[in-house]
């Protein structure tokens, strides 16, 4: 047992620890009691349940952070790896197809191995790449042999399809531009309604395998606006026309006219110089959009009774321009109108060899047209010399079936095309009097021998 001893002083006792019996030495010792002072308070149960949630969701962040890097890194050296392609071939993507869907195609024509590494694949590259993954574009595509995964989704992602081009050339009709596109196979879409003529832009346009028609229509029509509005600005100072839709109108008559490039300012030149002078325009080819609109050819020659009938486009019977386009003029056409040549002419006539004779008088427009007429002759005799000559060779054959009379036939029908000026030169490559196209007449044409007409002295306005 302790014991208390007192100090020699009497001032203090000190507590000594005494013998214990054995049975004391075995009962456990007591823990010391809490120092005072210090609050005696139990851990909070609400931050207990704090701390296991946030090691919970830090254990599990890990996991999946494990299991996204071992998946990347699979996928990734899927992607290096080279395709199961052993040769280089073409795959079409049609357009409206998605992400699945386009990887079942190219897994099933061979081009990659398995689809959902492909879109696995495609999803990393688009959330960690810098580039514009997000979306696989429609297209004809060259795929070479032993591509990689991500070979295909780099060239499917930037588009860098096979290019096809449309050629439509200057001087057609809105309307025979849009049976040009209806007639191209690599195209598709409905095209609904005909663009307003004289809206288009003609030219060599590209496209991908698949593009709809509409929107080429579409681009023509962005060309022909963008062009118009970075030229109107520049042009001659005291044109007579006052509006870009005026310019559109001169600019198709101009091109229906001539073929030649380096013609055009100087035509241009003719028809301004007219109407300066409050002359008629006189040009064939309004006739026959007058006749046949946007269906662009008339298929045989220009009659006196064409000219002769009034139409709101025949300008040998209004005075200045014809109330809109008579198709779709190029660029070529359309800066000759913004920049004409600088001349007195005032007609123009084929001269026989594709070019034409400028005249700044009547007497000299006359000349030439008798001039132009002595060559046409000239070719029908000698077209109608070779056709014979080949009638001749051909008769000399021996026949061993009874049915030459359908070789005659045909042989008559090569003679009688011969003897005959090319019908679709009627759609404007020529020249009259005021300018239209004497070509579209021929000379064994019965109401058409005195063409070009008027060679007189043009009505005014």
């Amino acid at each position: 047992m302790s014991q208390q001893r007192r100090r020699p002083d009497g001032s203090k006792t000190v507590r000594t620890a005494g013998a214990r019996s054995p049975a004391e030495r075995l009962e456990p010792g007591r823990a010391p009691s809490r120092p005072r002072g210090l609050d005696a308070r139990e851990p909070s149960r609400t931050v207990s349940s704090i701390v296991r949630v946030i090691s919970g969701i830090l254990t599990v962040a890990l996991v999946f952070m494990l299991v996204i890097g071992s998946a990347t890194f699979v996928i990734y050296n899927q992607f290096e790896n080279p395709g199961p392609l052993a040769t280089t071939r073409t795959v079409v993507i049609p357009k409206g197809e998605g992400r699945i869907a386009i990887a079942e195609r190219l897994e099933r024509e061979g081009v990659i191995d398995n689809r959902w590494t492909f879109v696995g694949g495609h999803l990393l590259l688009s959330l960690l790449s810098h580039k514009n993954n997000g979306e696989l574009k429609a297209g004809e595509y060259e795929i070479k042999e032993h591509a990689s995964m991500r070979d295909v989704i780099d060239k499917l992602s930037e588009g860098k399809s096979i290019l096809y081009k449309t050629t439509l050339p200057e001087g057609l009709t809105s309307e025979q531009i849009v049976e040009r596109l209806k007639a191209e196979p690599s195209l598709s879409g409905e095209i609904t309604n005909v663009p307003p003529e004289g809206t288009l832009l003609p030219n060599t346009y590209y496209f991908s395998k698949g593009a709809s028609r509409q929107e080429i229509l579409d681009r023509m029509h962005a060309e022909m606006q963008k062009t118009i509005s970075t030229l109107w600005d520049g042009r001659d100072p005291d044109l007579p026309i006052k509006s870009p839709e005026e310019l559109i109108t001169f600019a198709s008559i101009v091109e229906k006219e001539t073929g030649r490039p380096d013609e055009r300012d100087r035509v241009a030149a003719v028809f301004y110089n007219r109407l300066r002078k409050g002359m008629r325009l006189q040009s064939d080819p309004t006739i026959i959009y007058g006749i046949v609109g946007g269906q662009g050819a008339l298929g045989r020659s220009i009659t006196k009774a064409d000219i002769e009938t009034k139409s709101p486009y025949n300008t040998y019977q209004i005075s200045g321009l014809p109330p809109g386009p008579i198709c779709n003029p190029g660029k070529s056409a359309i800066l000759a109108a913004l920049h004409p040549a600088k001349t007195a002419d005032l007609y123009f006539v084929a001269d026989g060899s594709g070019g034409h004779a400028f005249s700044e008088t009547l007497k000299e427009h006359n000349s030439a047209v008798q001039k132009w007429r002595a060559v046409e002759k000239e070719k029908a005799k000698q077209s109608n010399a070779a056709a014979d000559a080949g009638k001749d060779d051909r008769a000399q054959i021996p026949q061993e079936k009874d049915d030459s009379h359908k070789g005659k036939t045909a042989q008559s029908e090569r003679v009688t095309k011969a003897g005959k000026a090319d019908p679709e030169a009627a759609s404007g490559n020529g020249a009259s009097a005021g300018g239209g196209s004497a070509e579209s007449s021929s000379a064994n044409a019965t109401d058409t021998a005195d063409i070009p007409l008027p060679v007189r002295k043009p009505k005014r306005q």
